[in-house]
């Protein structure tokens, strides 16, 4: 039973890491945890255009992210951050 396990969690590594390193061939932007999350839900039964579709629509409504950080005015405010799309807290099951 534990060989069985190991063998289907090693399967399942290899398999986020391909999908990791076609991911980042094509560009995505998207990092190891949110691929595994996307993965996972396609595996539950998760329409894979309907999700792609979504990825694609977040993406392109989120805020600059903050590789290219600005200097605030000395006196503005700081707007608040988005939160994400996939909690750091959400684990796969």
């Amino acid at each position: 039973m534990e060989e069985s396990a190991g063998g289907a969690a090693r399967q399942a590594k290899e398999s986020l890491e391909l999908a990791f390193q076609m991911s980042q061939i094509l560009d995505t932007g998207l990092d190891r945890h949110t691929l595994s999350l996307l993965m996972a839900l396609c595996d539950r039964g998760a329409n894979p255009e309907a999700l792609a579709a979504l990825v694609r629509e977040l993406s392109s409504t989120a805020p600059p992210s903050a590789a290219a950080p600005t200097a605030p005015a000395s006196n503005a405010v700081a707007a608040p951050t988005a939160p994400s799309l996939f909690p750091s807290g959400f684990r796969q099951l």
